[in-house]
This record gives structure tokens, C-alpha cells and sequence, in this order.
């Protein structure tokens, strides 16, 4: 058993030292952090951008030290934001979790978090509901002009408020469909270019597949996972009264992951995560060969019908594959990708560890991610904690965040004993 675990710490560390090597073979400088064609100062970045981003980051502390993993992971009530679909396979009867995240901590910045509340209930075997709060705070800012004159100050927040349904379709496989509204409201009642900024609402829907199988892998009882997740698909919106409006996150996501019982007290998973956002691609400034695109305007007018905003959503969102200028090769420095991997002793303690990796050009964002889980009775801890491997400066670089997971089903029958 030594041995195995040898193995498969060993088989994580290459795999992570590989995702790392593979990033600094695509010819970007390291101590600029990114390609450098044009000169040691300028970049050949095209990250894809979008409205309201919050929806993509991972809100809870398990997540989060396997290097934001999550589609095929055993379930718990997280899995609202990752993959609805795999609650229908969560052990407990009912469950809630809430993670609270510190945001720009580095700074000293104390009024920024992100707080995530999920659960779930089972109705019978086959159905399963849950529901999801997001609340994302960006503290107190105050706002000048051009001029540098104060036009007072605001709170600028954030939130979204989900439900989910999942349904198993057959003793391996399940659906998930989510329900979604979002609010935004970064700098209501300013003006930015002569135009009156107002907050942003939207609808949108995540639905997901899950497939698990149980098995035997090399002599050990062991599930193994597949999971296929199409998030945030809804409306444009917009902060003006403009009529050019801006996409939402919508993001296609391919997990995997693999569950072995070592024996009856040891449990390893390990995971993988494909996610490409499914949102046009800018118009880049610079062609492949380093010299200025034609087709590049940073003053382009709002009707000039090359701007990637005005494509109509499913325009925008089955286009996304195949629109970057660079053609495939493009497309695939698109893909962001998770490894991870958990160890559990007697299901009461965890360590976690992970890597999160993205192109150089869109987005730059490469670091590594540890954790700790303890549960004990009705109560789970999960603690988390990230580590930058890039000049690329992140808001959660060395901040620890955790959360907090409450099992009803346990409580219920902790109570029966006692009475």
C-alpha cells in the first residue's frame, strides 16, 4: 500500500511538473510573462473577456486546493456550481455548505470576499434538488472624473441565485439542468463617456451530464467518472443605455476523475478539467508574426459590425470555437485545464494539492494550490491555500480560505440515538 501511495504522489508531482515545463516551451519570457515577439516589453495577449466573471471563479475551499477541480469529483453540495448533475450521486440525504473566500488580501483590503451558500435534498433514489447564493463584494470605492473631482463613492457587489434540478437517466448516468439570476451593480448612478451607468441583470442556465461506473483498478474497489458541463448560457447584458452589450461567462467544461479505495481506511481521487469560455474572441492587436493587425481599432465604433460584442448570442457562443484569428492552434491555447488530486484517512481527514494552468496570451494565470479537509460527525472543514508559480499576479496569491459543510442526514439520526 506504501508503495501505491508512492506511486501515485509521484505520478501527481510529474503530471504537475509537466503542465509547467509544457507552459514555459510556448516561447513566452518569464520574467515578463508572456510571448515576446514584438520586444522584451510587449505582449501577443488575446484573452477572451466577458461581463461579470465572478460566475467562473471557484467558490469553495475543496475546489480550490485542487487547483479549481471539480466536474467529476465525488459530490457534495458544491457541485452546484461545477456540475448540478452529479448531486443525484452525493452520499448524504441533505447537506449545506457555505465557503467564505478573502479577495485582494494582500493589499490589505478587508471589506473584498467572495461568500458562496449551496445545498441540496434529495426526493427520492432517482431526483435530487439544490440551490446556490453567490455573493461577491467589492468593498467601498470612491469615484473621480477625469478631472480627479469626487463624485462620491459606492459599493460595488455582485450576486447570483441558483436552482437545480438532477435526474438519474439510468444507474450510471445523469442530467442536471440550473436556473440562474444574476445582479450586478459596479458603479450605479456615474457616468463613464457622457453615458449614465446603470446595474446589469441577467437570466441564464448551466446543464450537465454526469457518468460514474464502479469497478476494480489494479485489485482496488474504485469509481471512475466522467462529467460534461455547459455553464452560464444567457442573455447579454450591458451597463449603459447602449445597445452594443457585453457576453456572460459561458463557459464548456470536460471532467474526469478516479476513486480508489486503498483499503478501509485509505481513499485517493484524482482529477482533470478542460474549460473553454464559449465567448467570441477579440480582434488581437497584433498578428501571429508580431506586426500590427490591420483589423485592430481600440476606438472602433460601437455599429462597425466587426466588433465581437454585436454577434448575437448563439452566434457568439458556437462561433467561440472556431473564431480566433491564430485558427485552431489558437483555439486550443483557449483551454484552461485543473489537475488535482485528494487523499482521505477513515473519511475524517484529507489533504488536497493541485495545479491550475493558462496560455500566456489568454490569461496568464498559472499556480499551485493546497488543502486540508476534517470532518467530524455532522460538521466538514475544508481550508485552502494558493501559491502563484507566475509573474502573473492573482487576487487570491497566498490567502487561506475555508468553508464549512453541515450534514442534516447526520444530525437527524445523531439526534435518534441520543433520544
Amino acid at each position: 500500500m506504501k508503495k501505491l501511495i508512492f506511486t501515485c504522489v509521484a505520478t501527481l508531482s510529474l503530471s504537475i511538473t509537466s503542465f509547467y515545463t509544457s507552459a514555459q516551451s510556448f516561447g513566452f519570457n518569464s520574467e515578463v510573462g508572456c510571448i515576446t515577439n514584438i520586444g522584451e516589453s510587449d505582449c501577443i495577449s488575446n484573452a477572451v473577456i466577458s461581463a461579470m466573471p465572478f460566475l467562473r471563479i471557484a467558490p469553495d475551499a475543496r475546489g480550490g486546493s485542487m487547483g479549481d477541480l471539480g466536474i467529476a469529483l465525488t459530490p457534495n453540495s458544491n457541485a452546484m456550481h461545477y456540475n448540478a448533475s452529479n448531486l443525484v450521486y452525493a452520499e448524504e440525504e441533505t447537506a449545506l455548505a457555505v465557503t467564505y473566500t478573502p479577495w485582494l488580501r494582500e493589499l490589505n483590503l478587508n471589506d473584498i470576499y467572495l461568500a458562496y451558500l449551496s445545498g441540496y435534498k434529495k426526493i427520492d433514489d432517482l431526483q435530487t434538488v439544490g440551490f446556490g447564493l453567490r455573493f461577491f463584494s467589492l468593498g467601498e470605492i470612491s469615484f473621480t472624473d477625469n478631472d480627479g473631482i469626487s463624485t462620491g463613492s459606492g459599493k460595488p457587489r455582485e450576486f447570483e441565485i441558483s436552482g437545480a434540478y438532477a435526474r438519474k437517466l439510468s444507474d450510471k448516468l445523469s442530467a442536471g439542468l440550473t436556473a440562474k439570476y444574476i445582479y450586478s451593480n459596479l458603479a450605479s448612478g456615474q457616468m463613464a463617456g457622457g453615458l449614465d451607468i446603470n446595474s446589469a441583470n441577467a437570466f441564464a442556465a448551466d446543464f450537465s451530464l454526469t457518468y460514474r461506473s464502479k469497478g476494480k483498478t489494479g485489485g482496488y474497489n474504485s469509481e471512475f467518472a466522467m462529467g460534461l458541463a455547459l455553464t452560464n448560457i444567457g442573455s447579454k447584458v450591458s451597463y449603459t443605455n447602449q445597445a452594443v452589450k457585453d457576453f456572460l461567462p459561458a463557459n464548456f467544461g470536460l471532467g474526469t476523475a478516479l476513486k480508489l479505495e486503498l483499503d478501509e481506511f485509505n481513499t485517493v481521487e484524482f482529477g482533470l478539467d478542460i474549460n473553454k469560455l464559449m465567448v467570441p474572441t477579440p480582434v488581437a492587436r497584433f498578428l501571429s508574426d508580431g506586426t500590427e493587425n490591420p483589423e485592430y481599432n481600440p476606438n472602433r465604433d460601437p455599429e462597425n459590425i466587426g466588433d465581437f460584442r454585436e454577434k448575437s448570442l448563439f452566434s457568439g457562443l458556437f462561433g467561440s470555437f472556431t473564431d480566433a484569428q491564430g485558427g485552431f492552434s489558437e483555439e486550443i491555447k483557449e483551454l484552461s485545464y485543473s489537475l488535482g488530486a485528494e487523499y482521505w484517512y477513515d473519511n475524517q481527514f484529507a489533504v488536497r494539492a493541485g495545479y491550475y494552468y493558462e496560455h500566456a496570451t489568454k490569461g496568464d494565470r498559472k499556480f499551485l494550490t493546497l488543502g486540508l479537509g476534517l470532518k467530524y460527525n455532522v460538521f466538514g472543514i475544508d481550508l485552502s491555500y494558493l501559491v502563484p508559480t507566475s509573474n502573473q499576479r492573482n487576487p487570491l496569491d497566498n490567502t487561506l480560505r475555508f468553508g464549512l459543510i453541515f450534514d442534516f442526514a447526520s444530525y437527524s439520526e445523531q439526534n435518534a440515538l441520543e433520544e
